[in-house]
């Protein structure tokens, strides 16, 4: 897809939006990265998958993510033989033991929900790993003691060396001798060793090591001799506790590399698992639906909104553009449009007032399109078409200035130019103000001429423009149509509705009319309004004839989607009556392979069962189930693979 047109669209805003609806950072990572699809089938895929999941939500039934850390990194590191640290191999167990809720959310699931099981076939449940961990590993990462016989052996030995440092020091501060030489009566911890205060001058009164000296160099802090012996003895069971727990570390790693193949697949498919959770979150919060793909170019967005607009307009309105003393502005809105392309025209010539919506109607059908092509759902109305084009190519610019500069009305001609050496028949072209930025009149003819282009690639087209002479472009063409933006002369201002079949009018007199401009002004003004059109009605009768020709279309293609829709409908219901031959077909056969002593469920038991033998004359078969033996019909038992 054409990054500057993703670019123009904003459809990395639609990436953030999509990713605050993920649960975890695999997730994330996958919705800020999504890319439009060209495979009419993997797109129509991922759409219906995320239905099931709006559907499964809506039934109570989300996936569980609580626990899941990416510990891709982490388990690859641990199969090539490098020891994970204790926090490390927390993560793995955290997400290990969250592999295996998703594992069991699997076996909850409703049969109805097929594409999200047939997704989570792959994941198994690791949690004897999980558990392996954790009961060597408490939750601050220290290693508990009974991780090894060794080390509970080990660190029993050090609680009892510790009781008699404790003694030795007790003792040495109740000898009188002793206190009369000491800074204070007691004794403080320098690392692992108990020290003294003791003055300079008494140096020679305790033997021992002398550990630091006080800031003044005055009072020296000396491990006494006893106490000395206990810490070297100390100092060597330190040294064989760090290496049993070193050997566990490797041990636990070692279990963990094993499985880092699983892993890694179970936390690939938990990361589009999370993907297809968060679009349907979006679709559910935003009020979307599946729009119906097709390959033939046909487009009919039904009520499209646009995301973005949307998501600002539900943000709350800054208390800084609140007026004291007025009400809070009424929420806002937006307004819905009705787009269609493809079906009986191929290119689409948007005129109006500036300000009116042109340029919000182009962004909405591109970035609508955008979003079908990843597979997401789109905001509007249910039978919304979409087709799976293979570039959207954009030329979108807000004209904000009185006047354009020539450059740029050259990058908008540069950018045209790298348009056309991209289109194709299967194409979506979107131009904002065609014809803009220069002489009206040469403006006008460049415009008419990218048209025709445009026609003679077969791609399909959105175009805008305020330049009149484009605005019979349709009726010279028969694969062109005009749509028009609504604008009120009740309130001088836009409504951002869309009218296919219809140009927009300026509208320039009626408003000086109702702003009160001299009446002698304004009848010289329609005067040579007149003159310069010429013959007026004909026009008018044209677009009324265009409106009715649109109409019929709409109708028409609502009758044709119906029936595509109840074809669709048909041919589902056969392939999954095929398949459900097929699966009948082949249980048969393997009930009527039966030998003695193989696996077979009995669900009258609800258990699995030993065969004892089999009458396929009779269509019975003698199963042992727990400590009898029970005869069943052949189509009453299922063999157990295994």
């Amino acid at each position: 897809m054409d990054a500057h047109t993703l670019e123009l669209l904003e459809f990395d805003r639609v990436r953030a939006l999509l990713a605050d609806y993920s649960s975890t950072s695999l997730g994330r990572e996958l919705a800020r990265q999504i890319e439009p699809g060209r495979k009419l089938l993997d797109i129509r895929a991922a759409i219906d998958i995320t239905s099931e999941m709006s559907d499964a939500l809506g039934a109570g039934q989300s996936p569980p993510f609580g626990g899941i850390h990416d510990v891709r990194i982490l388990v690859r590191r641990a199969a090539i033989g490098t020891m994970l640290l204790a926090d490390e191999l927390l993560q793995v167990a955290d997400t290990l033991t969250a592999t295996g809720a998703i594992y069991r959310y699997r076996m909850r699931l409703e049969g109805r929900f097929g594409r999200i099981i047939e997704l989570l076939i792959p994941v198994e449940d690791m949690g004897s790993i999980a558990k392996a961990i954790t009961n060597c590993i408490d939750g601050r990462a220290h290693i508990v003691d009974h991780a090894s016989p060794d080390l509970m052996e080990i660190r029993g030995k050090l609680d009892r060396l510790d009781e008699r440092v404790q003694v030795e020091v007790k003792r040495l501060l109740r000898d009188p001798e002793l206190r009369k030489v000491l800074r204070f009566p007691n004794a403080t911890v320098n690392g692992d060793h108990y020290v003294l205060p003791v003055p300079v001058n008494y140096r020679a009164r305790v033997p021992g090591v002398v550990h630091r000296t006080s800031s003044t160099g005055e009072t020296l802090f000396v491990e006494p001799e006893a106490i000395a012996r206990l810490s070297a003895e100390r100092v060597i069971l330190k040294g064989e506790e760090e290496r049993e727990e070193k050997r566990i570390l490797r041990k636990l790693s070692a279990e963990v590399g094993k499985v880092a193949v699983q892993v890694v697949r179970a936390l690939d498919i938990v990361a589009k698992l999370d993907l297809i959770a968060a679009k349907a979150r979006f679709a559910r919060d935003f009020e979307m639906y599946a729009p119906d793909l097709n390959d033939q170019g046909r487009l009919w967005l039904r009520n499209a909104r646009h995301p973005i607009l949307e998501h600002i307009f539900r943000q709350p309105i800054p208390n800084s553009e609140i007026v004291p003393g007025h009400e809070p502005t009424k929420k806002r809105e937006v307004v819905p449009i009705e787009m269609k392309l493809g079906v009986g025209f191929n290119i689409l010539v948007i005129t109006g007032p500036n300000t009116g919506g042109k340029t919000v109607t182009l962004k909405t059908t591109g970035l609508l399109c955008v979003m079908a092509m990843c597979g997401m759902h789109i905001p509007a109305a249910q039978g919304s078409m979409v087709p799976v084009f293979d570039h959207i190519l954009a030329d979108i610019g807000d004209e904000q200035s009185l006047e354009q500069s020539l450059s740029t009305f050259s990058s908008h001609i540069t950018r045209i130019a790298e348009i056309f050496r991209q289109a194709n028949a299967n194409s979506l072209i979107l131009l904002d103000e065609l014809g803009a930025g220069t002489d009206p009149t040469e403006g006008a003819a460049l415009g008419r001429a990218i048209l025709d282009e445009i026609d003679q690639s077969g791609a399909r087209a959105i175009v805008t423009t305020h330049l009149g002479d484009l605005k019979t472009y349709a009726f010279s063409n028969e694969r062109a149509e005009n749509g028009a933006v609504e604008f009120s002369l009740e309130t001088l201002s836009p409504t951002y509705r869309l009218h296919i079949g219809q140009f927009g009018m300026s509208n320039a007199l009626k408003i000086a009319k109702k702003l009160k401009l001299p009446k002698e002004l304004l009848n010289r003004a329609y005067h040579y309004l007149q003159t310069r059109k010429g013959k007026t009605p004909e026009l008018g009768r044209l677009q009324e004839l265009r409106e009715e020709a649109e109409k019929a279309r709409t109708d028409a293609l609502a009758k044709m989607h119906e029936a595509e829709l109840q074809k669709l409908e048909y041919e589902k219901r056969l392939a999954e009556l095929e398949k459900r031959t097929l699966e009948d077909a082949a249980l048969k056969s393997r009930r009527e392979k039966l030998q003695p002593k193989d696996k077979v469920h009995v669900p009258r038991f609800d258990k699995v069962g030993t065969v004892v033998r089999v009458d396929l004359r009779k269509g019975l078969v003698m199963v042992s189930v727990g400590m009898g033996q029970w005869e069943f019909p052949l189509d009453q038992i299922t063999p157990v693979d295994g």
